[in-house]
């Protein structure tokens, strides 16, 4: 059985941080919302987290893995970030968007995709996922809450945990935060490519990307 956790989107409860942040560290599966849909989210390092992610989304080893970051700054440790690439990613951040960038030594190979050896990487906007973030120090594996069988992700607390409360560790319930995901710019290429629009609008980026 889950814990469920009411926690306010705006200023989010310290002790309800620190203690889903416990659980990430001991190998829990979490569900939290982000800015653009809620995730499942574990440790970065936790292969039998992952592979319980992978179970419930009903996903193999194709599966792509995005990592949750706090800033520009810790998403360079596990991505290579040219001057080009920090330049159009602030634009952006924090904020909805997806970034593919060539993967650093510092990312299991289990995450990479398996022939460009990329990793999307995303610095989210909402006040729960920076919480927890910077208590844990370091990113988290994630991966949009769809279950089998739909097209959308949950959106509702009560679904979520009528849904998974058997399956993972920790629900973050912080109300509705949308459907849409994020929107996907590739930028391991010279011309920055959006692959998938999402919530994020490409109009930040003015006329450096291409569709």
């Amino acid at each position: 059985m889950s814990q469920f956790f009411s926690i306010h989107p705006v200023n989010p409860q310290l002790r309800l941080i620190r203690q889903a942040v416990a659980i990430i560290r001991a190998g829990g599966v979490v569900v939290m919302p982000t800015d653009s849909c809620y995730a499942l989210c574990c440790h970065i390092g936790d292969k039998a987290a992952m592979e319980r992610i992978r179970a419930i989304r009903d996903v193999d080893a194709r599966h792509h893995f995005g990592l949750l970051c706090r800033d520009l700054g810790e998403a360079a440790t596990y991505a290579r970030i040219d001057d080009r690439q920090f330049r159009l990613m602030k634009a952006a951040t924090p904020g909805s968007y997806t970034f593919i960038l060539h993967a650093t030594r510092e990312v299991p190979r289990r995450l990479l995709h398996p022939k460009r050896k990329t990793i999307g990487v995303r610095i989210p906007a909402h006040q729960v996922v920076q919480a927890l973030l910077t208590e844990l120090a370091e990113p988290l594996l994630s991966s949009t809450l769809i279950l089998p069988g739909s097209a959308e992700p949950l959106n509702d607390g009560s679904e979520i945990r009528e849904q998974l409360e058997r399956r993972v560790d920790l629900i973050l319930d912080s109300g509705s935060c949308g459907v849409v995901p994020t929107t996907v710019v590739d930028l391991t290429e010279d011309v920055p490519v959006i692959t998938r629009q999402g919530k994020g609008a490409a109009s930040v980026f003015g006329e450096l990307v291409g569709a």
